[in-house]
């Protein structure tokens, strides 16, 4: 066998994963690809490069390896694999191991000399945009080639946010979890489930199911916020100012509603190793329904109203296209891809604690444009409300909460933690050494995936439609850059 199958949040021994020659990996990797697999992990450890394949129409994770000390190249896999350039480039900007043939080997997070595409064509020009931008956002530099307004191409230079975050989780006897929690600062819930998840693997520890639910609750809260908040994002750069001001407001009745939970609106502090920190009783029950109900009546009003306006509809439809066939080829996740037609939701295909017993159906569009990226918000914050209602309901009264982790980390040993951030697919990949310490904490937060489809979608389209475009993503440059 040449790989190992396993699945979300199941430890393995890094021992009985298959360690073949880069040559053989690579002919394996484009065989699994042609049987409708995909790549979610693509890093070193030590002198051997790990390889995880998602196969999402049988919940399972197909993991094998190279040894790569005495190798200086390999064949690159993205002519044949897009979706793997991002993942080639951080490879080779961490261990300077030339994935050869790679048709833009360029930093992911050193910015230092870092070279932009030319134009020889005096009809072209370039526009720079960042890395310090007028609204009070991360940086980003993005370096745009033109041709009278409309652009040719969109290049875009992250790594101002590096804070070696992988590295802060080898520390031993530190409550990782505030790191987990920081990753990116609007998917606290998204990125702690998916940390507490895989330690709680790694140290065979069962957490309450009054704990699953409530995480499964914030889950899809942090959701409905962001997209409400990114509503209300887009409204504001088509001057729909309605939306704007309804939509803000109305985000803050769910932020807020998790600062009554646990103190506070992002939700730190209550997702905690072997369950939660925060109990939800009938009392926080019954504003939660109220908090659903209001929102959604508001929503819906506002929506109802902005969708059957020509004007917004001129700005939204046709602007700034992935179709399902780039969106598939680049490895597009989450949001972003089921607004292209690609029906990836790890909440269904790759399902953890509360979401194994919802009956959950994947939402998908098919147009890719602004205004799928735009709608599809929609209809997930009516899904999630749903889902929030639905657990409630099954929320037992007097539970406990915690569950003491006692056991050491599971030596020798490797686990895939799959969770479904508001923005798409999130996995933190955890192997631990001989003696159960960590060895390599590897994280991919769904913008690693998503800032190429912004590149591309932009193209084609006038320049004055970027930041409707950038809204639509609505991307993370700290979760990208790490």
């Amino acid at each position: 066998m040449n790989w190992i199958k396993t699945q979300n949040n199941t430890v393995i021994n890094i021992n009985e994963i298959p360690t073949l020659h880069i040559d053989v990996l690579r002919h394996e990797i484009m065989n699994e690809y042609r049987h409708n697999k995909r790549a979610i992990g693509f890093f070193g450890v030590k002198n051997r490069l790990f390889t995880v394949l998602a196969d999402d129409f049988n919940s399972q994770i197909l993991v094998s390896s190279a040894k790569f000390f005495e190798i200086k190249s390999y064949s690159s896999l993205t002519p044949d694999i897009p979706a793997f350039s991002m993942f080639e480039r951080e490879f080779f900007e961490e261990f300077n191991i030339e994935p050869a043939g790679h048709p833009w080997l360029k930093p992911v997070r050193k910015i230092e000399n870092y070279n932009f595409l030319k134009s020889d064509d005096e009809e072209v020009h370039e526009v720079a945009v960042g890395p310090i931008h007028a609204g009070i956002i991360e940086p980003g530099h993005f370096r745009f080639l033109c041709r009278g307004e409309f652009v040719e191409n969109l290049e875009i230079q992250l790594g101002y946010q590096h804070r070696n975050i992988e590295s802060l989780f080898l520390q031993r006897n530190k409550p990782l979890i505030h790191l987990a929690e920081s990753v990116a600062g609007d998917t606290v819930i998204g990125h702690a489930t998916a940390y507490c998840n895989a330690l709680e693997a790694l140290t065979n520890t069962n957490i309450p199911e009054k704990s699953q639910i409530i995480r499964a609750i914030a889950l899809e809260m942090e959701r409905i916020a962001v997209h409400i908040g990114d509503l209300g994002a887009v409204s504001n750069d088509i001057a729909y100012l309605m939306g704007t001001s309804v939509f803000g407001a109305t985000r803050t009745l769910v932020i807020n509603t998790l600062l009554e939970i646990c103190g506070s609106r992002f939700a730190r502090g209550l997702i905690r190793p072997g369950g939660v920190a925060f109990d939800i009783d009938q009392n926080l029950s019954d504003k939660i329904y109220s908090m659903l109900d209001s929102i959604l009546t508001t929503v819906e009003i506002i929506i109802d109203s902005m969708f059957s306006s020509s004007s917004v509809l001129s700005r939204l439809d046709k602007t700034g296209i992935v179709s399902k066939e780039t969106a598939h080829e680049i490895g597009l996740v989450g949001m972003a891809a089921r607004a292209s037609g690609v029906p990836l939701d790890i909440r269904a295909d790759h399902p953890w604690g509360s979401y194994k017993t919802l009956n959950f159906e994947k939402i998908v569009m098919k147009s890719g444009d602004v205004y799928a990226r735009t709608y599809i918000r929609y209809i997930e914050i009516k899904q999630s409300a749903q889902i929030i209602r639905d657990l409630l309901a099954k929320l037992p009264e007097n539970a406990d909460l915690l569950t003491q982790i006692s056991k050491p980390l599971s030596p020798n040993s490797m686990v895939i933690s799959l969770t479904e951030g508001w923005r798409g697919e999130i996995v933190h990949t955890v192997l631990t050494d001989e003696q159960g310490n960590i060895s390599r904490y590897k994280i991919k937060d769904p913008s690693f995936n998503n800032w190429n489809g912004l590149a591309l979608a932009v193209k084609g389209n006038g320049i004055s439609d970027f930041p409707l475009c950038n809204k639509s993503f609505n991307l993370s440059y700290c979760g990208n850059d790490l």
